[in-house]
């Protein structure tokens, strides 16, 4: 790591974190949360042109050619500065064509370009790429609701990979593998793992503190002339493994693929390899159904059964998710924000009621659950229950 790099690195973990402090504390005490125009204009300041001064350096520098993890870390460092500015709408989209952040824009689109990865900052700059000093992670605040944000949301998505691995594990082995037994009790562990920390999550985190003092750092922001999405949980290949090994989405879905293909340059080079691979293979649940001839075999029946569990799981955390975190986090505070800021709510970029749709509609699926407008794999897991009733 170069001296300019330690020197930004060092500023986002401390000053950084102690600007954006201080504005959030100007934001809480107004009547409308939501309103950052015309708050705290001296702390914007200071918070752009100090890290425009750190990142001149950095751009100066050009190519230090070390690595891929020093650079994804740099890249995260620049996305965390250009998503506050973001924040505290020292750069706003609707209201430019171009970022005026243009030495840190130049820099993110360098490093992204070069290591296979979106130009801003990603879910992975903050959880399971974050490397701690002494015990403190970076962040973009020191408050209570974001470090809850943050380490719940890193369990969540360990506990999902996990899941995920252990199913691709059973590729070369076969779902009537004997061993395929043990492999869904690791998926099966995983999933409850990730249900678990979800429910204390959903407990203990504040709602307005999230939806005000968490959400706004990951809306979409300029890089350039481009406007990228904001960062999401979600951004990691486990939980789509997870989706088309069991069965429960498909990747010719149109969709779902098109979901896909929006995330692939949000996630780790390693995860989209992985992701590409997946989309290929067939599904668990068609070779089940394949197989349904050999019901009677105890391999059968010990696996599908614990097969049937594992699809349940998944589903319940999507369900969770949708419920809990969505509803009580998004939906329901946005009904009482004042109404100019209504378009600036969802971090996806399209409007809340378009993203609450197709939220509900990949919940079901992951559910398996009955629907008349959309393709779910209700009837198919009907037919494998059934087959373990008639054994």
């Amino acid at each position: 790591m170069t001296q300019n790099t330690q020197a930004f690195d060092h500023w986002i973990r401390t000053r950084f974190v102690a600007l954006n402090n201080e504005l959030e504390h100007l934001y809480r005490l107004q009547a409308d949360r939501a309103n950052v125009e015309g708050v705290g204009d001296d702390l914007k300041a200071q918070l752009e042109s100090e890290g425009r001064e750190l990142i001149v350096s950095l751009l100066a520098e050009g190519n230090t050619d070390e690595g891929f993890d020093h650079a994804f870390d740099l890249l995260g460092n620049v996305g965390l500065y250009m998503a506050a500015c973001r924040r505290h709408e020292i750069t706003e989209p609707s209201r430019e064509r171009v970022s005026p952040l243009t030495e840190a824009s130049a820099l993110a689109m360098h490093i992204g370009a070069s290591i296979g990865v979106t130009p801003r900052f990603a879910t992975a700059h903050l959880t399971t790429h974050n490397r701690a000093q002494g015990g403190l992670y970076k962040r973009f605040t020191d408050l209570d609701a974001e470090k809850l944000f943050v380490d719940y949301n890193t369990k969540g998505i360990l506990a999902y990979k996990r899941a995920a691995d252990a199913l691709l594990k059973i590729q070369p082995l076969g779902i009537d593998h004997p061993i395929a037994y043990d492999l869904l009790q690791v998926a099966k562990q995983a999933l409850r793992d990730v249900i678990d920390s979800n429910r204390v999550l959903f407990q203990e985190l504040d709602a307005d503190d999230f939806f005000y003092c968490v959400r706004p750092y990951y809306k979409p922001y300029r890089v350039g002339s481009q406007v990228y999405r904001g960062a999401n949980a979600g951004d990691f290949a486990g939980i789509n493994v997870i989706d088309m090994l069991l069965g429960l989405c498909n990747a010719n879905e149109p969709g779902y693929s098109q979901m896909l293909v929006d995330k692939f340059l949000y996630m780790m080079p390693e995860d989209q390899a992985i992701l590409r691979d997946c989309m290929r293979r067939n599904s668990f649940m068609d070779d089940l159904l394949n197989m349904m001839h050999l019901r009677h075999e105890p391999w059968y029946q010990n696996n599908v059964k614990l097969f049937l569990e594992v699809c349940a799981l998944h589903g319940e955390t999507a369900i969770q998710h949708h419920n809990e975190l969505v509803t009580k986090y998004i939906a329901e505070p946005s009904k009482t924000m004042e109404q100019q800021h209504m378009s600036k709510v969802t971090a996806s970029g399209p409007p809340l009621p378009v993203l609450l749709n197709s939220l509900e509609k990949l919940r079901d699926r992951r559910a398996a659950v009955y629907r008349s407008d959309i393709k779910t794999r209700f009837d198919d897991v009907q037919a494998l229950t059934a087959s373990l009733e008639a054994k």
